[in-house]
C-alpha cells in the first residue's frame, strides 16, 4: 500500500447546528474553519466538510444486501486500526448512537477479516467505520 494521504469529502446536511454537534461531540472530530453554511472537521486525520443544503422530499435511501444486512448506499467512513475500532464502537454505544448495522466481525478467521458498523448522522448521511485484523489485507481478494 502506498503512503496514505488525507482524503477530503464534503457532504450535505439540512441542519448545520445539529450535525456540527454530532460530529464534534459524538464522533469527537476537531472542528476547523467554518462559515454560516459549512464546517470543516478532522475525521481521523481526514478533512470532512458539512455543507448546509435544504432537505429535499425526493431524496431516498438505497440499500444493498451484504452478509444478510441492508447496507445503506451511499456511505462513507474511515478504516481504523483494530483497537481503535473497538474503543470507538464502545464509545458510540455509550453515547446512545443508534446503529443501522451493529458492530460485528466479517470473514472471521479468513482473509480480509474485518470489523464493521453502520449508523446515520442527524442529516441521514450513512457512515461506515471498519477495521481489518491485518491491515495488509485491506485489498486482499
Amino acid at each position: 500500500m502506498q503512503n496514505v494521504t488525507p482524503f477530503h469529502i464534503a457532504i450535505p446536511v439540512h441542519n448545520l447546528a445539529e450535525c456540527r454537534t454530532f460530529y464534534r461531540d459524538i464522533l469527537n472530530c476537531e472542528e476547523g474553519r467554518s462559515s454560516d453554511h459549512w464546517v470543516d472537521f478532522n475525521l481521523f486525520g481526514h478533512q470532512l466538510v458539512i455543507h448546509y443544503k435544504p432537505k429535499s422530499e425526493t431524496e431516498s435511501v438505497h440499500h444493498n444486501p451484504v452478509d444478510g444486512h441492508d447496507v445503506p448506499v451511499p456511505h462513507y467512513g474511515v478504516v481504523l486500526p483494530w483497537d481503535t475500532f473497538q474503543s470507538f464502537s464502545e464509545e458510540l454505544k455509550s453515547k446512545g448512537v443508534k446503529f443501522v448495522i451493529e458492530p460485528y466481525v466479517r470473514f472471521e478467521g479468513k482473509v480480509g477479516e474485518q470489523a464493521t458498523m453502520f449508523f446515520y448522522d442527524p442529516a441521514g448521511n450513512a457512515l461506515e467505520f471498519k477495521a481489518f485484523k491485518d491491515m495488509g489485507q485491506l485489498f486482499a481478494k
